[in-house]
């Protein structure tokens, strides 16, 4: 039976940040993930965390300045000593709310950069991350990202994510599978799935268009989910979705899965 986090970033997001576990706890959700904790006292998360009864999923490392536009400082050369004190940061941060999941986010290609020097600094950063992630007991994963939402990303597919995973060549670098972004970009879900299943960490979803709550779309989730648990993923799946009205009034999707 999948076990669904809420994604705060995305769902009770009319909320401030930490009002929103209490309303994640009270729709039903177990677990929170959202992209960064770091406006905020650890401390304070922590506690919600432990007074809610809610386990913290997964969050990302510290993806740059994203009022100026980045979205992850992982390929960016320039950047290398901001992303290895975020990795510290992140790694601090994931200790003290016991979080054992790590999202690397590439980030968008500089035009005037080669895409070999970005590869090249991607791989050496991963490698960086994965080996200090791994002493803390926590697992890094990387996301492909689709091309239509945030153009100029670096990694947009499976295929390409599960090649840098080889070619990193840590036991500690894994995928973050978000099914949004891979319908977009090569469809075929259930096949790519289960090619990746045994390298799969972490699950996100959400239908398309619109990135709304699952029924809403094109996506056959009361196909997709029995699958993933056919293939023997116990993680958390991760609601990554902006609701078409509030949470709890999208939330009919879920009740064949309530346990």
């Amino acid at each position: 039976m999948p076990r669904f986090s809420a994604n705060l970033s995305f769902l009770f997001a009319e909320l401030p940040f930490l009002d929103r576990f209490a309303a994640a706890a009270a729709a039903g959700f177990r677990a929170v993930e959202y992209m960064a904790p770091y406006d905020n006292d650890p401390r304070e998360i922590a506690k919600r965390l432990a007074d809610l009864g809610l386990t913290q999923a997964l969050f990302n490392l510290p993806a740059g300045d994203w009022e100026s536009g980045e979205r992850g400082i992982a390929i960016l050369p320039h950047r290398k000593a901001a992303f290895r004190d975020g990795v510290a940061l992140a790694l601090d941060y994931a200790q003290a709310l016991g979080c054992h999941r790590l999202n690397c986010l590439a980030g968008i290609a500089p035009p005037d950069v080669d895409r070999l020097r970005l590869e090249a600094t991607f791989l050496d950063n991963l490698a960086f991350a994965a080996d200090a992630a791994a002493r803390r007991g926590v697992k890094l994963l990387i996301e492909p990202i689709n091309a239509r939402d945030m153009p100029g990303f670096f990694l947009n597919r499976t295929d390409e994510a599960l090649g840098l995973i080889d070619r990193v060549g840590s036991d500690n670098l894994w995928l973050q599978a978000d099914v949004y972004h891979m319908q977009i970009m090569e469809g075929d879900l259930a096949r790519r799935l289960e090619a990746a299943a045994a390298r799969i960490a972490h699950i996100q979803i959400a239908d398309n268009p619109g990135r709304r709550e699952p029924g809403t779309g094109e996506i056959s989730y009361a196909f997709l989910l029995p699958l993933i648990d056919r293939l023997g993923y116990d993680g958390w799946v991760g609601c990554e979705y902006w609701p078409t009205t509030t949470v709890e009034a999208g939330l009919a999707w879920m009740k064949p899965y309530r346990t």
